[in-house]
């Protein structure tokens, strides 16, 4: 699952909305809204997070939110890590190779560290 695909199927529940009554009104099929709430489609066009704002009623901190988690929502990564040290590409394609077998704990720990860096603030 997504980013995009967890918060689009948590509002979706917690209004009472079917997968079929949610693509009906934005004129979709419901399995691409499933694919896309299970991480089985690439990250979703803005037009969509557009639409599913509008349909959903969100405004401003949760409309930009998910217009967030739409851009961190591409299941199939590539990562160019040319011109960086070796460090670089051997973290990537570690990464990589274990990613499926990390704990949950470990992903946070790993996020709460890629949050320090871009903030500028080292360990």
């Amino acid at each position: 699952m997504t980013p995009f695909g967890a918060r689009l199927r948590r509002w979706r529940v917690e209004r009472g909305v079917t997968l079929r009554e949610m693509a009906a009104a934005m004129q979709v099929s419901a399995a691409y809204l499933s694919a896309l709430e299970h991480g089985r489609r690439g990250a979703p066009s803005v037009g969509l997070v557009h639409q599913v704002c509008e349909y959903l009623g969100l405004i401003w901190d949760d409309a930009d939110e998910l217009t967030r988690l739409a851009q961190l929502s591409r299941p199939k990564v590539v990562l160019d890590t040319s011109g960086l040290p070796p460090e670089a590409t051997e973290l990537a394609n570690r990464l990589a190779d274990s990613i499926r077998s990390l704990p949950p704990g470990v992903v946070n720990e790993l996020m709460a560290v890629l949050e320090r860096g871009a903030r500028g603030g080292g360990k």
